[in-house]
């Protein structure tokens, strides 16, 4: 089964071809970066303008790049939730019109989901269930996923993702945006022991929910603090410090979860998945646990349509198709 699957929610459009939600045929993408980062960060009207410029054209390269033509389509897909609303319409309102007019199935994803779904196109023979931590600059939430489609949410943030902590930091160091990368390559040169910075907590009962807003002001103040005094800021070492502790957070309590549920197989997905440290410390609990890991390469990490047309095959199978009535959601459960 072939799908053509489109993801709009944010900063990059794209367009992939995947087969049977395991075979990528094509994964065009096109970047926002250079339109938002003046202003330093995404302005979600300019996001919608430019999906809109470039999706079209996108389909068509996908399609090329497959080796495919649009008769060979057996099902659109596109991600309908969560997301900037203005960026998530256009990818809905554009498969509709495509699975419209190639008369074809119309499948909506979730985007959380999809990120998950990255790990069946980088790892084959991964099956649920298993622990998934999926950490963008939007979201993060720790997932025990029982199926394919059949998913709970165990603890997530109740403030700041752990990306845009990242975002917000890296801004503060001067270090521009989209922050992950500079924070990450900044944070190898830096020791993680130079500052002392706080590990927010969560005190209600559910020990996998998680805080990043305390952790990112505390980082603002030293920024700031050092600026107003004009002593110098080991910007290195903040950096390093930060994305210890961040791993430290988000490590310890997917492996409390996955040793909850007995599960052997632990996942990682979304952008912030490319932190190197992250990476590292993930490799590191899960070899002294004897549990295996899944982590998709950095191609995979961002957001992608290839990611949405490998979670859409699972959704087809399961049922979960739409009609034209399809809507955009700019918040919604997983």
């Amino acid at each position: 089964m072939r799908i053509l699957a489109f993801e709009s929610s944010c900063d990059e459009t794209a367009a992939a071809v995947v087969e049977d939600g395991r075979k990528v045929l094509a994964d065009e993408i096109f970047s926002q970066v250079k339109l938002h980062e003046i202003y330093g960060g995404v302005v979600p009207e300019i996001a919608a303008r430019s999906h809109l410029e470039v999706i079209s054209l996108l389909a068509d390269r996908a399609l090329k790049t497959a080796g495919v033509t649009r008769r060979d389509i057996d099902a659109v897909a596109c991600t309908y939730a969560p997301g900037l609303i203005g960026a998530v319409l256009v990818g809905v309102n554009f498969a509709k019109s495509a699975a419209l007019a190639l008369g074809v199935p119309l499948i909506p994803v979730h985007h959380i989901r999809g990120h998950i779904a990255a790990n069946y196109l980088a790892f084959p023979d991964l099956e649920p269930p298993f622990v998934c931590l999926a950490i963008s600059g939007g979201n993060t939430m720790l997932v025990d996923v029982r199926g394919y489609t059949d998913m709970s949410v165990l603890g997530q943030t109740r403030d700041d993702a752990a990306g845009e902590c990242f975002d917000k930091s890296a801004r503060v160091m001067g270090l521009g945006y989209p922050g992950g990368k500079p924070i990450d390559d900044l944070s190898r040169q830096g020791d993680d022991r130079a500052y002392d910075l706080p590990r927010p907590a969560v005190n209600d009962g559910n020990p996998f929910d998680m805080s990043f807003s305390g952790l990112k002001t505390a980082v603002v103040n030293i920024a700031h603090h050092a600026q107003q005094t004009g002593q110098p800021l080991d910007k290195p070492g903040l950096a390093a410090s930060l994305c210890r502790v961040v791993s430290e957070m988000l490590v310890s309590r997917t492996m409390d979860a996955a040793k909850l549920l007995g599960y052997k197989n632990v996942a990682v997905a979304g952008g912030v998945a490319a932190n190197s440290r992250i990476r590292a410390d993930f490799e590191a609990a899960c070899e002294k646990a004897g549990r295996a890991l899944f982590v998709p390469p950095l191609r995979l990490c961002g957001d992608n349509g290839a990611m949405i047309g490998a979670q859409a095959y699972y959704e087809f199978l399961a049922g979960h198709t739409a009609d034209s009535s399809l809507n955009a959601y700019a918040t919604m459960t997983l």
